[in-house]
């Protein structure tokens, strides 16, 4: 299996410092870091290490997702999932990951409200990224069949 890899340029100290983040593997871009909007309401065109996550966890969900539904004997037409990565103060200091929420509506033929909890379920324990932050206090999940 390949190995993918990421990039950070850093210069600066922790408040008064910014870098740049690049996906070397795929070589899709170069994005914007800095720490005081990575704490702020705003990201203001800048990226943080939560938004990363929440974009790796998404996409890994949907296609774990995908493959539980398939191997459920249904056939995906849509799912749309959401990841929100909250960063906390974490009690014993710094920061942490505080809580994962997954959100997914999904559309598939072949499968009913039930056998489509049950992927969901699945996918949010079988998905390598859910492994990966295994760590994390809560991982949510909110799934909702549509048909």
């Amino acid at each position: 299996m390949p190995t993918r890899t990421a990039r950070t340029a850093w210069t600066g100290g922790l408040q008064d410092g910014s870098g740049q983040v690049e996906l070397a593997s795929s070589g899709v871009g170069k994005f914007d870091v800095s720490f005081p909007k990575r704490t702020a309401d705003s990201a203001d065109g800048t990226t943080s290490p939560e938004e990363l996550i929440a974009a790796a966890h998404s996409s890994c969900y949907a296609m774990a997702l995908s493959a539980q539904i398939g191997n459920a004997g249904g056939t995906v037409q849509s799912l749309d999932v959401n990841a929100d990565v909250t960063l906390g103060p974490d009690p014993a200091g710094g920061f942490h990951i505080s809580t994962i929420k997954l959100t997914v509506r999904g559309k598939a033929s072949g499968i009913d409200a039930a056998a489509f909890q049950t992927a969901a379920e699945a996918a949010k324990a079988g998905c390598p990224i859910s492994k990966a932050l295994a760590g994390v206090g809560t991982i949510e999940l909110d799934a909702t069949f549509e048909g």
